[in-house]
């Protein structure tokens, strides 16, 4: 590996297809737009001004299963690592024969009315707890500068090539260190530089938390192995002596240049010592024994330390710019099919530098992006919502990819053995969140992940359904975690008792093919997993009062009331929540089999016959949504679920255009929750309102959001950004990154299978000017779209793959075009077709 010649290596990337239809929509204009005007200049970083001193302070990579955590020391670096197999535990037995009995104790109790009794016996229906995501460990590299003064630091994380670069001066000697992790190579790559030669010296070392060991060999590689406990920290071990976790290995190979550079291991092979180079390239790469959710680890055949050898080695005869021109390859591919630009005045497009403006006489000052968060609730600086945006894809592409795990509460980072809520994946809201920009903001392939779990979770959930409820079909509840587990948990009732995790994931396979129009994944992935998940709430629906269909038990997630007795419960039946993802997940089902020409089966008969008899939204006496079947006490009304408005967000059963005056509900309940909660709950008022196309509280909500957390300990208030831009509960939690990303689009964008709705709740007073290129539509559309003093000036839309028919709305217009298969359509502010022109795939 050469990590020389960078200055004379040039990356140019290829023009997204978005940008490549823009160019040709435009090639008639004469003028281009200013808001589109310095689009590549306008900057796209996470920008810090010291070191990390919290881990909400660093800055994340990854390449969807590797991730990594730059802290930026100047005396010391710390590159923290993870890996999304690392867990505890093992498989389990998520079945319980004694569940029935159980299950018709409540029931008859929820009959009876007393729910407060009916709360207390669920508690008999418990599953196990979740096991608990891992960190890797660290590489560390002591770099000899404790003593020695410096100046000019600077750290950022360029969202255009996914890299981190650290940057500071001592004496007359400039250190740079380079980081990105490649996905193609599976890598995390460092270089460390200086302007000077032989002035670049370190000592590097490998530690972890977890069970290890470390050794050097031939004096240019490092390997540490370790062990994740079998168990879930806290509990006793017992007679588990016979269980082993997962094992891990992390490997670190280097490269270094210059007349003087030297190497030697010390501390009897523990540590290398690095002096007198020019520059050094480090390269990491890791691996698990992990085979899968059904195989017990101590069963495996994996060996993670040859493999992660194996994956070093694949990277020893390529250079740092070979190595970095594959990543910024891969990564760019996705990030830039997608870019947004918001701005205010002519201004903001122009002069625009780290997201500030300055007049061109102002030397370079760097204005972190924890500035920027301050200075939000006066600024409203654009840019820094654009930043934001694309922050969420980045992350998005960053933690979850084709093959790798699904994305947990953390994504991929995390620092401690027993993280906030395990970093488990949580069914009832927050996994979901995680995945809800990779469809609109183009990026279904990080989706993949996703339907892997499903089908885990299917096969499990088979066994729970069956055992437990005496039900066909599959079934998983709120928590779950790598081994897939599919029973309910073990908190509380009102967190354990809802049967309707798999069933809400499941609306993801309808919407993945209502975007894509790939039938081969509608048939082969998509309805066997709907089908289950049908099956299974076709045979959980039972008779309830007036002829309706009834979920028994049902809660509304994380969420109380007060029964008419006075006493606090949370069991009770046909939560608007539970009723809502049964009619989608109905829906859904009828649609599939009907395109897949599947109608004439027992099941799609059943289905016919329940879906007319679920009881419908109820609006209760003071006009809000009720949350429960009857209209009970809310203890708190500002919780943080928004549950019961499913149906308009992020389901598709309650509409403007077809339900006002439950709309007019939903809008009420909004005002009713209030507006503090933690991001995630931020983010989903934000798309709540933006689909009730009212831009003000939408923008009122990303005013909330981007609010700058301190960082450490508790604060007094729930929501906000830490200064790495990662979204809070707090704790971190990466949901809101990902519901914030969504939200804007929704805000710019909206459709269904049939409609396509422009600007829908643009808040045209504070982004007056701007451009968006590259959001799906439902029914395989790409779309770009700008605006100029808050009113449409064109719309760009094209399909690669479909011959459709869309109706296109813009505030009061509508038109219905057809929409050919590659031909690009131009339309302007009356939704004119102003011209059309064959587009290459």
């Amino acid at each position: 590996m050469d990590g020389g010649g960078s200055d004379d290596w040039v990356w140019a990337r290829r023009p997204s297809e978005a940008e490549t239809v823009a160019a040709a929509a435009a090639a008639t204009t004469r003028q281009q737009r200013p808001a589109e005007a310095t689009e590549e200049e306008r900057p796209m970083k996470v920008v810090f001004a010291s070191p990390a001193e919290y881990f909400t302070d660093a800055a994340p990579i990854g390449n969807g299963s590797l991730g990594g955590m730059v802290w930026g020391g100047v005396a010391t670096e710390k590159l923290q690592l993870n890996h999304d197999t690392l867990w505890t535990g093992a498989p389990g037995n998520y079945t319980d024969p004694d569940a029935p009995a159980a299950l018709a104790a409540v029931r008859e109790l929820v009959d009876q009315g007393r729910f407060a009794d009916a709360t207390v016996a669920a508690k008999r229906l418990f599953g196990g707890q979740s096991e608990v995501y891992q960190p890797l460990g660290d590489v560390n590299l002591e770099l000899g500068a404790s003593d020695q003064a410096h100046d000019s630091y600077k750290r950022e994380l360029d969202l255009r090539t996914a890299t981190v670069l650290v940057s500071y001066n001592i004496g007359m000697v400039q250190y740079t260190r380079e980081h990105f992790c490649s996905n193609p190579h599976h890598v995390i790559v460092t270089k460390i530089s200086a302007n000077k030669p032989g002035q670049v010296s370190c000592t590097l070392s490998m530690s972890s938390q977890l069970n290890h060991n470390v050794t050097v060999s031939n004096a240019n590689e490092m390997v540490m192995e370790g062990i994740c406990p079998q168990q879930r920290p806290g509990l006793i071990e017992g007679n588990s002596n016979n269980v082993t976790g997962i094992k891990f290995a992390a490997v670190l190979g280097f490269q270094m240049g210059g007349s003087t550079a030297k190497a030697v291991a010390l501390n009897d092979h523990k540590l290398l010592r690095l002096d007198n180079a020019d520059w050094v390239v480090l390269v990491v790469a890791a691996s698990s024994s992990f085979d899968g959710p059904f195989v017990n680890p101590s069963e495996s055949k994996l060996d993670p330390t040859s493999i992660a050898l194996n994956t070093l080695n694949l990277t020893r005869n390529l250079t740092f710019d070979q190595l970095k021109a594959a990543h910024l390859e891969d990564y760019q591919r996705l990030f830039y099919r997608v870019t947004l630009q918001l701005s205010r005045e002519l201004s903001d497009a122009c002069l625009l530098i780290d997201g500030k403006e300055r007049s061109k006489e102002d030397v370079e000052v760097i204005i972190t992006s924890a500035d920027r968060v301050k200075s939000f609730n006066t600024d409203e600086d654009p840019s820094l919502v654009e930043l934001l945006f694309q922050y969420g894809r980045y992350l998005l592409i960053s933690c979850s990819r084709p093959g790798t795990q699904v994305s947990n509460l953390q994504g991929i980072w995390s620092q401690d053995v027993a993280p906030a809520w395990d970093a488990a994946p949580h069914l009832n809201i927050n996994l979901q969140m995680n995945y809800w920009p990779a469809l609109p903001c183009n990026l279904s392939e990080c989706q993949e992940p996703l339907f892997d779990f499903l089908k885990s979770l299917a096969v499990n959930g088979s066994k729970t359904a069956k055992v437990n409820y005496n039900a066909s079909g599959w079934v998983t509840h709120h928590v779950s975690d790598i081994w897939a587990k599919s029973s309910s948990y073990i908190k509380n009732p009102k967190h354990a008792v809802w049967p309707m995790g798999g069933a809400w994931l499941c609306t993801h396979l309808w919407e993945h093919y209502q975007f894509s129009l790939d039938r081969d994944f509608l048939e082969n992935t998509a309805y066997p997993l709907l089908e289950g998940c049908a099956t299974f709430l076709v045979d959980w629906l039972i008779e309830g009062p007036g002829g309706y269909m009834e979920t028994n038990p049902s809660t509304s997630p994380e969420h109380a009331f007060v029964d008419p007795d006075g006493q606090p419960a949370s069991v009770s039946y046909s939560t608007t929540m539970d009723i809502s993802i049964v009619r989608e997940v109905f829906l859904a089902f009828l649609l599939s089999a009907e395109v897949l020409e599947k109608s004439d089966t027992e099941l799609v008969e059943k289905i016919k016959i329940a879906l007319p008899r679920l009881p419908p939204i109820q609006i209760a006496r003071d006009r809000t949504i009720m949350e429960w079947a009857l209209d009970f006490q809310d203890p708190e009304i500002h919780h943080r679920h928004l549950s019961h408005l499913f149906g308009l967000y992020p389901g598709h059963t309650i509409s403007m255009r077809e339900n006002p005056d439950v709309c007019e509900a939903v809008a009420n309940s909004l005002y009713k929750r209030g507006e503090d909660g933690p991001g995630w709950s931020t983010t989903w008022k934000m798309a709540l309102w933006a689909r009730l196309f009212n831009s003000q509280n939408a923008y009122r909500m990303i005013q909330k959001l981007i609010t700058l957390v301190p960082p450490g300990g508790k604060v007094n208030f729930e929501g906000g950004l830490y200064s790495n831009l990662w979204t809070a509960h707090p704790p971190f939690q990466i949901d809101a990154n990902f519901g914030f990303t969504a939200s804007i689009a929704e805000m710019l964008l909206q459709s269904t299978q049939n409609d396509l709705y422009l600007l829908p709740a643009l808040p045209h007073d504070k982004w007056p000017r701007g451009c968006v290129k590259g959001l799906r539509a439902r029914g395989d559309v790409t779309v770009n779209i700008c605006w100029d003093e808050g009113e449409l000036q064109e719309a760009v839309l094209w399909s690669n793959n479909q011959n459709s028919f869309t109706t296109l709305h813009y505030r009061e217009r509508v038109t219905t075009v057809r929409v050919c298969c590659g031909i690009g359509y131009k339309f302007n502010r009356a939704l004119q077709c102003l011209e059309a022109w064959p587009v290459g795939k």
